[in-house]
């Protein structure tokens, strides 16, 4: 089996460390950390399955590095790969466009013919809208730090069982 590659900005401290949690979760090994800021095609190409860490920016924004790094794998038929993503998001402050990022990345993802793995409950979460919603699921894991940090670890943990298991990872 191929190692996971975990795509997000290695700048982003609360990023890190969710990061770091899922890789003892999925197991060191079966893992390789890709620092988005820099990230190459050829980075991509080396990977079946994927992490992506998109947290929300502004108003319902993808954050500066994801919009640079986009064109650069846009080109490419993503069919045969796996995606499960993950981000931040303000339900409080920003609850009209709540995680956004994590939906605009699944778009992206499924437009080339990706598969996105990961869905996750909308239960637990208050909020008006989300581009990441589809029926009563998020396209991925929804993470609320500045609200709801006591829920985070059981979030990832659960989480990371599920995708374990679509990755093939024992």
């Amino acid at each position: 089996m191929k190692k996971v590659g975990i795509f997000y900005s290695f700048r982003s401290v609360k990023t890190h460390q969710q990061v770091r949690k899922m890789i003892k979760l999925l197991g060191e090994a079966n893992c390789e950390e890709v620092d988005a800021d820099v990230a190459t095609l050829e980075d991509f190409k080396k990977f079946d399955n994927y992490i992506f860490a998109v947290p929300t920016w502004f108003d319902g924004e993808l954050p500066n590095y994801w919009d640079e790094y986009l064109p650069a794998i846009e080109d490419e038929n993503f069919k045969g790969r796996k995606f499960a993503i993950f981000g931040g998001g303000d339900q409080k402050n920003y609850p009209e466009n709540f995680v956004d990022g994590v939906g605009i990345m699944a778009e992206f993802i499924e437009e080339r013919g990706g598969k996105v793995v990961g869905f996750t409950s909308v239960k637990g979460y208050n909020y008006e809208s989300s581009r990441a919603q589809r029926d009563d699921k998020f396209v991925g894991l929804a993470l609320d730090i500045e609200n709801q940090a006591a829920l985070t670890n059981e979030r990832i943990e659960n989480w990371i069982t599920d995708i374990k298991k679509e990755f093939g990872i024992k």
